[in-house]
């Protein structure tokens, strides 16, 4: 079996089902009003909340926050505490429903922020097809897209067991506002760490030298979530960058003034492919070896809120990829051939991001949107109307496919119905491919300086409309035809690094008698963290040093140092301590304090910059 790459994963969840509270269909309402969990009404109930108020809110604020700033968060912590708030008369078991609540208010979300697509073709000068022509083309790529989040979810969620820390802070608040016994014991934690982070980030915005530190809650909070073990090795991996920056720009691999970061995301990338690589091999020897001795595997392994079908999965992804080989071939007169390549890297990427943000809780989808415009430009693609609908297959599959899997990481350790959670994502994405196309027309309608193409006129007053996503997007599609040598190289040379980093980890694990050393003492146990944090870290870890500013990756690493000390400490001063007499209840194992703090963090961040997304919208309404 795969091992963990999470610090935390391996030892606070088994890979069997960590969840014995029951079906999400069990339990009575504590109020008699309320419908029965699991009937139609039950699921009216939630369906509307989520897809009329929920989703509207956090949708609306995202394609803002995009316009604006340049960045999104998903409203994932917002859906989730609104949503507890209307199941909360379910009891502990309330926490599925508002689970598919917050899963479909996420994907209306995740397909707003998308609007900058629309923006980017306006800048660029393309035609614009009609509304319905375009909402149907979003619409099937996100079908697409959460098809194949779906489809790795067994690898990411279930074998791997990456934490997904944006995915864990919510899981820990649907647990605690629905349950009042662990409402009780950990509201001090949640909420101080919650209105820490919204602290943290009013004043990283108010205060100039704060900001340019660097400092973010959120990061902090996912390096509290994941340990020492994934963020040394980010910061590792910036150090690297930095040191190297001055040789990089000296041979002509970066400008004079441009950080590490221009070169580091496309080794980054790589490096994860070769990485992902060695796992998906392996994992394909298994899963032979697992269909050679289908006859030994017991029937009920797999617990019913994890099964799906995967021959109707694969069927969902192939109907839904013709869908849009279908719609930008004859409706939007794409050509074929880039449409497919376009396909294809989705496929990949879903996969690679997915790892990113499941370690990181970044998901680099504008990294994502770059390589395969570069990738194009080296099969000789110099067209970029051609370039922005092959990309933008891409970008939005891997944003809703990793936030399909986020999602199924909160499932994963709540228990809930995989079937309907997936069920509720994809109503999400109907809403939200409409919402997409709408929002975009209303925003440049309202306000036509978002039309206006700010590569082309620099020097043009902005005000807070600087639209930093849809410059990337621009930037490197008009990027088109001009692939460099030493961009080739930058990703031969991470595709080679990662892969035989991951080979060189994987024989380690396999070696009895290294393990046994590791184990035995604390000098292995220092040897084993030495190996795995710094001499020979997990690529997919070392990664994020190439995708963010030095100080971000710091940041990453202080959150993830505090919490491993922490953990050992409070671990060496009282071992028994969760079950000793006057502790009170005892919390479940994986929401331990630091896992509480951390996800506070990024909720109490998250809510902030939902609230000035909100705030700055109505603003300029009225």
């Amino acid at each position: 079996m795969a091992q963990p790459l999470s610090s935390h994963s391996s030892s606070s969840l088994p890979s069997g089902s960590p969840h014995p509270e029951g079906s999400p269909e069990s339990g009575a309402p504590r109020f008699d009003w309320l419908p029965t969990p699991g009937s139609w009404k039950f699921h009216l109930l939630l369906s509307a909340v989520a897809i009329f108020i929920l989703g509207p809110l956090g949708g609306i604020a995202a394609s803002y926050m995009n316009f604006s700033l340049g960045f999104f968060v998903g409203g994932q912590v917002l859906a989730g505490i609104l949503g507890s708030a209307v199941t909360y008369g379910y009891g502990p078991e309330g926490k599925h429903g508002a689970n598919y609540m917050q899963t479909m208010a996420a994907s209306v979300a995740s397909m707003c922020a998308m609007s900058v697509l629309i923006q980017a073709m306006v800048w660029l000068g393309m035609p614009q097809p009609p509304a319905w022509q375009l909402m149907l083309f979003v619409g099937c790529v996100g079908m697409f897209g959460v098809g194949v989040g779906m489809l790795y979810t067994p690898l990411l969620v279930d074998r791997l067991q990456l934490d997904y820390p944006s995915g864990y802070a919510v899981a820990n608040i649907l647990r605690a506002l629905t349950d009042k016994r662990l409402l009780k014991v950990s509201i001090a934690k949640l909420g101080g760490g919650t209105g820490l982070g919204a602290g943290v980030a009013a004043l990283t915005e108010r205060v100039a030298w704060l900001g340019a530190s660097g400092l973010s809650a959120s990061t902090i909070g996912a390096g509290m979530v994941v340990g020492s073990r994934i963020t040394v090795p980010a910061v590792m991996g910036g150090l690297i960058g930095y040191a190297f920056t001055p040789y990089l720009r000296s041979i002509g691999w970066l400008g004079e003034n441009e950080p590490f970061r221009k070169i580091g995301f496309l080794i980054g990338l790589a490096m994860i492919c070769g990485a992902a690589a060695v796992d998906l091999s392996l994992l394909a020897v298994q899963a032979v070896d697992r269909v050679r001795n289908r006859s030994k595997v017991a029937a009920d392994e797999v617990p019913a809120w994890k099964q799906v079908s995967l021959p109707k999965l694969f069927g969902w992804v192939g109907f839904w990829g013709v869908a849009v080989v279908v719609v930008a071939t004859r409706m939007l007169e794409q050509p074929l051939g880039f449409i497919l390549f376009g396909l294809g890297l989705s496929l990949l990427f879903v996969l690679i991001n997915g790892i990113a943000y499941g370690i990181t809780d970044q998901n680099p989808i504008s990294s994502a949107f770059v390589i395969s415009v570069l990738l194009m430009s080296l099969l000789g693609l110099k067209n970029p109307v051609v370039g922005v609908m092959a990309a933008s297959i891409l970008l939005i599959s891997t944003s809703v496919g990793v936030d399909m899997q986020q999602d199924r990481s909160t499932g994963w350790r709540l228990g809930t119905d995989r079937t309907i959670q997936f069920r509720y994502q994809v109503i999400g994405i109907v809403m939200g491919a409409v919402l997409c196309v709408g929002l975009a027309r209303v925003f440049m309608s309202a306000y036509p300086l978002l039309a206006i193409n700010q590569l082309d006129n620099p020097d043009m007053p902005v005000g807070q409309w600087s639209s930093a996503m849809t410059y990337k997007l621009v930037g490197a599609i008009r990027s088109l035809g001009s692939l460099s040598e030493h961009t080739v190289r930058a990703l031969l040379f991470g595709l080679v690094l990662g892969f035989i980093i991951e080979v060189a980890r994987k024989l380690l694990k396999r070696h009895a008698r290294y393990q046994a050393f590791l184990k035995g003492s604390r000098a292995g146990y220092a040897v084993g963290w030495t190996m795995d944090a710094v001499l020979l870290s997990s690529p997919y870890a070392s990664s994020f040093g190439g995708f963010v500013n030095l100080p971000a990756a710091l940041w990453f690493g202080a959150g993830g140092i505090v919490s491993s000390l922490w953990n050992t400490l409070t671990k060496k001063a009282a071992p028994h301590a969760a079950g000793s007499p006057g502790e009170g209840e005892a919390l479940p194992e994986d929401m331990s304090t630091t896992s509480l703090v951390g996800g506070g963090l990024i909720a109490g961040e998250s809510l902030y910059f939902l609230f000035v997304g909100l705030a700055g919208l109505l603003a300029l309404l009225w």
